[in-house]
């Protein structure tokens, strides 16, 4: 997921996607705990893709804010 592709969705859908991250980063942990992890790096790529989710939703609320 890059950001162009974010800043082409709505807020309502930005905060969706970020609850399906927040979902999968807790499912990602607990399958660390048990030992059942299989590809790790999705653990970064999920971290990074939630904070680039959180980065566009400031963005537009900030440009929401400056409009008026």
């Amino acid at each position: 997921m890059n950001a162009h592709e974010l800043r082409d969705k709505t807020p309502d859908q930005l905060r969706d996607e970020l609850v399906n991250l927040k979902k999968e980063s807790f499912n990602l942990r607990f399958q660390q705990a048990t030992g059942q992890m299989e590809n790790t790096a999705r653990m970064r790529q999920v971290r990074r893709d939630t904070a680039r989710v959180k980065t566009i939703l400031n963005e537009k609320a900030a440009a929401a804010a400056g409009e008026e």
